[in-house]
């Protein structure tokens, strides 16, 4: 079959049925024989994977698939003894000095490319939940074999039977944590394939010689189970995302780049499970305890991830009451973080929000180092679904409305349909809350509960959003022991039974 062997520049590429774009310059000279050329259907982008990378992404799909083929044959405690050796290698300081050196060379890295690092260092905490994932997917029983549904007939029976999907592929961002995360799929019968991002590769590789590698011999896992794609390129996860021997693709980060990588796998055919934006949203009735909201704020903002808060919305009968409340909780988790809040003030809250927020000036911590900016500026009630990427400086919206309907209307409007907690005295609020609000997460205090292993005690791939739909036959939580099919097993009790619609055994005398 003829293959693509040069661009130039100008060419029109169609893309939609009915739209195109053309080939850059910059594209077209640094195209070669043998690279690849993607067409994301839904926005015309055109997506360049040079030769070696997509042999590099090609190659770990294989090593994964091969692994696969050999799971049906290794008993579950090979799985287990897995994850217990794994967990042991990164509890041994000899063995994760190289890991902890790996990840102080990607740091600096980092920072000297500007980047935000908040998420990059692998702390001693991050250490310690990674082992306590692991040792969690340890005690986890497996869910191979398990028979969901039996049903008997006359002679017959079939059985519903739970088993691994397949090969896994997993795209997510720079957090090293995520990577023993990943594994989790084992436990279901799956292989996984994951590229991490370029900032935290030398940590990947480290954690795959020194532990994971050496984990997977002495279980007598088959090389390949848990396959990195070593390549920095953003293009090796499009290849790995448009290999179609993936049976789920995982993709989890920023909005936009998850967007890419979804639809490069939905047009290889490739069913997706993607964890793109956050950010959380808080509402207070006109029945919000006053103290309540200022403990929920402030244990909201830790730190920033997909469950912060990030949008407060106050029915206006309370407001001039509670945001003063919202304002200690914010200024709260701000000095606990040793910095200054960020506060995005609507028109309908500004009149509750003190001048002298609009006024003062303090550093705020952001990627390129602090930034002295007010501590409150103003936003547009079409703007309430922008997802503040703070660093270190705590950073929200907030908003006035007449009822706790129409926060909810908003909030089913604008934000990603995520995170949603309403703060409450009243069980009949709380119910009308929970009808309404789109969100698979809905809460009546703090956001930050929604997190695998802090609710379900189960290290999670992802935390889903409802931004294109709900899922189908899928909870918000995926985890590895989530990622299952189910097989279909017959058990005749004797061979001479048929379909035939006049047989009889006295036909065979």
């Amino acid at each position: 079959m003829p293959q693509l062997q040069a661009l130039t520049a100008g060419m029109v590429i169609p893309y939609g049925g009915n739209e195109y774009t053309t080939v850059s310059a910059e594209l077209a000279s640094v195209f070669q024989p043998g690279d690849r050329l993607i067409v994301v259907q839904d926005t015309g982008d055109l997506l360049h994977i040079p030769a070696t990378v997509w042999d590099i992404a090609a190659a770990a799909v294989e090593r994964a698939s091969s692994a696969f083929a050999q799971l049906g044959a290794l008993p579950d405690q090979a799985v287990t003894d897995f994850y217990k050796a794994f967990a042991q290698r990164l509890a041994e300081n000899e063995t994760f000095a190289a890991i902890a050196d790996a990840n102080a060379d990607d740091v600096t890295a980092a920072q000297a490319k500007g980047r935000s690092t908040t998420r990059l260092v692998l702390s001693e905490r991050m250490r310690s939940d990674m082992i306590a994932g692991l040792e969690g997917w340890a005690n986890t029983p497996s869910i191979r074999g398990q028979i969901t549904e039996h049903l008997d007939h006359d002679g017959w029976s079939v059985d519903l039977i739970k088993d691994g999907v397949g090969v896994v592929g997993f795209v997510f961002e720079g957090r090293p944590n995520v990577f023993a995360d990943a594994t989790g799929v084992l436990r279901a019968g799956n292989t996984v394939v994951f590229r991490i991002g370029s900032d935290a590769l030398g940590t990947a590789e480290a954690i795959v010689e020194h532990a994971l590698d050496p984990a997977l011999a002495a279980a007598g896992m088959p090389e390949g189970s848990v396959a990195l794609v070593a390549s920095p390129s953003r293009a090796a996860g499009w290849a790995m995302m448009a290999n179609p021997t993936l049976a789920l693709a995982v993709a989890r980060g920023s909005g936009a780049a998850v967007a890419q990588l979804g639809a490069v796998a939905r047009q290889a055919g490739n069913p997706v499970s993607l964890h793109g934006t956050g950010g959380a949203w808080m509402v207070a009735g006109p029945n919000a305890p006053a103290a309540d909201v200022e403990l929920a704020v402030f244990h909201s903002l830790d730190r920033k991830v997909c469950n912060t808060l990030n949008t407060a919305c106050f029915t206006a009968d309370r407001a001039a009451e509670l945001i003063p409340s919202f304002l200690s909780g914010l200024e709260r988790a701000a000095d606990y973080l040793g910095t200054a809040p960020k506060l995005h003030v609507t028109e309908a809250a500004r009149p509750f929000v003190p001048e002298h927020w609009f006024t003062i000036r303090r550093p705020i911590a952001r990627a390129e180092g602090e930034v002295e900016e007010s501590l409150a500026e103003p936003i547009g009630t079409d703007e309430l679904g922008e997802e503040w990427e703070w660093e270190q400086s705590p950073e929200v919206t907030v908003h006035v409305v007449e009822t706790v309907d129409d926060a909810v209307r908003l909030f089913n409007e604008q934000s990603p349909r995520f995170a949603a907690s309403l703060i409450s005295s009243e069980a009949t609020d709380h119910d009308r809350f929970f009808a309404m609000v789109d969100a698979p997460f809905v809460g009546n205090g703090m956001t930050r509960w929604v997190d695998g292993q802090y609710a379900l005690d189960r290290p999670e791939l992802g935390l889903s959003n409802w931004q294109h739909g709900r899922l189908f036959g899928r909870g918000g939580v995926l985890s590895g022991d989530s990622v299952y099919t189910l097989r279909t097993r017959v058990d005749q009790e004797h061979m001479d039974i048929g379909r035939w619609p006049t047989y009889s055994t006295a036909d065979t005398k």
